[in-house]
């Protein structure tokens, strides 16, 4: 939904406020139960927050491809993957969805990625027929997501039944264009619908009347950090490497040369890198970001990001950092594990509770 319509449909009953880079509802009353939505319901909520760039010209396969990190050449019509826009030194620059859309690639990211990307891939436009352009503004999202995000979506006269992984299906809703995407990211196992702002209003009604809870960014950003997803430019910036981050399914080995791929496939043949993301669950309060992580007072990590949660009704104190491989077999037997003074232990990603 866009900012200027979620604002005056919500006005005082939601708390609005800044997410990655758009302005959007932070939630509407208790995040507790909005996560709570999202993890045994269903929920709805703004994408606006999510930019949307389209590749177009003669040469946009080809030229794509070398731009990213996974196999967008052979991306079949009305499928997207998710990828990593990396440097030469193989480092995180960017993350996106690319779907192919027959005449033009759809790219999704971040609103606060949208103009950094863009600079980014106009620099590698030379003698290519290629264009970038912007329409954020012309094209927004609505999220739908949780166990019964199918039932809802059905009852409300959207069929998801057919989608699988990372395809887009368009259809019509009363006499309403849109498009209905199943999430390319594994972990955020989301459907988005993509439709005109003037149009967000009405099936964001026929969402809510078929049992979707209302959701803000706040229990998005909980749901995010229980399923270890990385947030470029927080868990993810410009001196991380991609296998680091544990989201393998970005990378295509075998798909050809693009920018970084030395460095990556150099740490593919190696077999491991030096660290990689955890997850920490921490007594007491969330330290801030860039503490240290220590086991048997030796510094084995640092902190990227977190929060304090209430998960189905127990308070939750959870982290996620980069911690070293070969020091995470050795917190298990370690005497103390502690970050900024706080007692810890290490977990595999996603947390299970």
């Amino acid at each position: 939904m866009s900012s200027t319509t979620l604002l005056q449909k919500f006005g005082s009953q939601a708390i609005t406020g800044e997410y990655a880079g758009g302005e959007t509802v932070l939630h509407f009353g208790s995040p507790a139960q909005e996560l709570a939505a999202l993890r045994h319901g269903c929920g709805v909520f703004d994408l606006s927050w999510r930019g949307k760039l389209v590749v177009s010209g003669e040469d946009r396969v080809r030229w794509l491809n070398g731009m990213v990190s996974n196999n967008t050449r052979d991306l079949v019509q009305d499928f997207g993957n998710y990828n990593f826009v990396l440097n030469a030194q193989g480092r995180i620059q960017g993350d996106l969805v690319a779907f192919q859309r027959g005449d033009f690639y759809l790219l999704e990211t971040d609103a606060d990625q949208v103009q950094r990307i863009r600079e980014f891939l106009d620099q590698y436009i030379i003698m290519d027929d290629v264009e970038i352009g912007d329409i954020s503004t012309r094209l927004t999202s609505i999220g739908v997501a949780g166990p019964k995000a199918t039932e809802v979506l059905m009852n409300a006269g959207i069929n998801p039944a057919a989608l699988r992984t990372g395809q887009v299906m368009d259809g019509s809703w009363n006499d309403l264009g849109y498009s209905l995407v199943k999430d390319a990211v594994e972990s955020r196992a989301w459907y988005e619908i993509w439709l005109a702002p003037e149009n967000v209003e009405a099936i964001w009604s026929a969402l809510t009347n078929s049992g979707a809870s209302p959701v803000g960014a706040t229990a998005l950003e909980w749901q995010r950090v229980l399923t270890g997803l990385p947030r470029i430019a927080v868990d993810a910036d410009a001196k991380v490497l991609p296998q680091e981050t544990g989201q393998d399914y970005a990378l295509h080995h075998t798909k050809g040369c693009y920018i970084g791929q030395e460095i990556v496939e150099r740490i593919h043949s190696r077999g491991q890198v030096h660290r990689r993301l955890a997850g920490l669950v921490i007594d007491g309060t969330l330290p801030a970001a860039g503490s240290k992580v220590l086991a048997d007072d030796k510094e084995i990590g640092e902190i990227t990001s977190g929060a304090e949660m209430m998960v189905d009704d127990a308070h939750r104190c959870l982290a996620l950092g980069y911690l070293r491989r070969e020091a995470i077999p050795q917190t298990s037997v370690a005497e103390t594990i502690t970050v900024d003074g706080r007692t810890a232990r290490v977990s595999a990603l996603p947390f299970e509770f």
